[in-house]
Parts: C-alpha cells; structure tokens; sequence
C-alpha cells in the first residue's frame, strides 16, 4: 500500500486511509478519464492540476517532461489530499521511487519499462506502462503492469483496440495521446477503462477547461 505523500515524509495517501493497488486503479478509471498536465513550470502545473480537479476530475496527472514535476506533485498532494495523483513520463526506478516520495499514487510510461513496474509495486502504486502492439501488451501484462497506455492512441484507432481485446479480452487499455473530447466515448465503446487526456482537457485556462471537462464525463456517463 501506499506509504509517501510527499518528498521524504511518509503519509497515508487519503487522509489516513490507505488503499491498495487494486483500488487505486479502479478509482483512477471510475470517470473513464484522467487528466495530463504538462507545463512550463510548477506552478503553471498546480494551476493546471486544480483547474480539471474542480471542474469535477478525481485523477491528474503530471508528467515529469515538467520542470519541476515532482515539486508539483508534492505541492498537490498537500493542497489536494484526497485527489488521486499521478506522474507520467516515468522512464526508470528512480524516478518511479522519486515520484512516489512526492506522492505520486499512480506511475505512467511512454513506453515497457519493467524496473519502473517493480518499483511502483514495491511501494504499492499501480503501473501503466506504455505499449503500441499486441506482443507490447502481453509482455506488460506478464510484468505485471495494472493496466497498459495505449501510446500514441492517435496512431490507431478504436476499431483498432476493438480488434486487439478480441484477441486479448483481459487487457485493460488506457488510449493516452490525441485522444479527443469527440472521440473518447468511441474509445470507452471499444472497450477501453479509460482514457488520458492533456490539452484537450486542459488549454485555455480555468474556465474553458472546467466546461470541458463537464461536458466530457456526462459524454462518458453515456458511454459503452
């Protein structure tokens, strides 16, 4: 279970509650989305973060491309303590136990990396890892990943991941990379947990990305 809330102080990840793997999958798959910041700096990355987290988004994550990503984590893990907090682009055990530290409670890749999996196990968080084919998939699956990034989604299609679970019924995908407003309940219908989700969501500042995002989950509410 998780053990870190932020960078070399140990705490429970929701107000005292603790929670398993398992249960922080499916609570960061319950609104079939989750949001991706990518900044500047850290404080345009809070900004970000808290804009979709009001607007009604349980899960956000912050990609480590971010200077100062893991600031940024720590900083929301102390404003927003019962948001689910992520960090993506997460390309190797130290930053996986970096991330962690700073209160990451999900760890995302771009791409199969399996120390970053046995990292984010180790402490208790979940592992997305990033794939782009069949044999990707089974390979992270046998790694253990608790489910797999579809990267990038806008290289296929959803009929693509269609076809790919007909073969593959247990893989519980996650398109991550020009997945649209448009088209992410097709994504859901095609049989994905859910969809990341970063300027589609977040561009044009508070406002615009708070009706974004509501328009977006009651979409989704319809969908599959």
């Amino acid at each position: 279970m998780i053990k870190w809330r932020s960078v070399g102080e140990p705490a429970a990840p929701f107000e005292g509650e603790e929670m398993y793997r398992w249960e922080i999958v499916r609570a960061v798959t319950e609104q079939r989305v989750f949001g991706i910041v990518r900044s500047a700096g850290p404080q345009q990355a809070v900004e970000a973060a808290e804009a979709v987290l009001d607007a009604g988004l349980r899960a956000v994550e912050v990609a480590l491309t971010t200077p100062g990503a893991l600031t940024a984590v720590a900083r929301l893990a102390e404003l927003r303590p019962q948001a689910l907090l992520g960090a993506g682009t997460v390309l190797d055990a130290a930053a996986a136990r970096a991330a962690v530290e700073a209160g990451a409670r999900f760890l995302v890749s771009p791409s199969l990396h399996p120390e970053v999996i046995r990292t984010g196990h180790r402490y208790g968080v979940p592992v997305f890892p990033g794939v782009a084919t069949p044999t990707e998939i089974v390979r992270a699956l046998e790694e253990g990943a608790d489910a797999v990034k579809i990267f990038p989604a806008s290289s296929v299609t959803p009929s693509w991941l269609r076809d790919v679970r007909a073969a593959l019924p247990q893989t519980p995908a996650i398109p991550t990379g020009g997945v649209t407003i448009d088209d992410a309940p097709d994504w859901i219908a095609a049989g994905a947990v859910a969809c990341g989700m970063g300027s589609a969501l977040t561009a044009g500042g508070a406002r615009a990305a708070g009706e974004r995002v509501s328009a977006l989950l009651a979409r989704l509410a319809q969908a599959g």
